[in-house]
């Protein structure tokens, strides 16, 4: 196995699970220290509870796996310049900033330090925005193919493969 930051080959699987910008990353020790390193995730819960066999179980006992949703995975995204999106919009509907505001159940001040970017709206407010000036701010996160973009001769993906530098 590799770091994901560095590259560096981790011997006998001692990665170290650490939490990175809000990104949870396989990374050798001395990578570790740019991050808070994460406890091991808990495994899928099974649940054994009696009921119908299938054709196949002989022993009149069901098995259930329920699949567990990380926190730490984001499904939804906001888009990176929501705050040029919002402004333009309501300028070119010929809102004001309280008229907006009244439009969305918020305060006159929460839509200029959105539009300012020094606010980053949730999810929740990113909606109310979506709603009231029929524009797109969060996206829907995807599977991202790495095998197009790896670099690596090993085939094991580092961070340098994903990130695209701005320049």
């Amino acid at each position: 196995m590799r770091c994901e930051i560095c590259g560096e080959v981790i011997e006998n699987d001692r990665s170290l699970k650490t939490k990175i910008d809000g990104s949870v990353l396989d990374v050798c020790t001395n990578c570790s220290k740019f991050g808070k390193i994460q406890k091991v995730p808990p495994k899928p819960k099974t649940i054994i509870s009696k009921g119908k066999p299938k054709s196949n179980d002989k022993k009149g006992v069901v098995k259930k796996t329920i699949k567990t949703i990380s926190k730490d995975e984001p499904i939804d995204e906001l888009v990176e310049d929501y705050n040029i999106i919002i402004k333009e919009k309501r300028e070119f509907q010929g809102l004001s900033r309280e008229q907006l505001a009244s439009k969305i159940s918020e305060k006159a001040s929460v839509v200029g330090r959105a539009e300012s970017g020094k606010m980053i709206p949730d999810i929740k407010l990113a909606k109310k925005f979506e709603k009231a000036l029929k524009i797109i701010l969060i996206e829907k996160i995807g599977e991202f193919d790495l095998k197009e973009n790896l670099k690596s001769d090993d085939n094991e993906p580092t961070l340098g493969d994903i990130v695209k530098i701005k320049k």
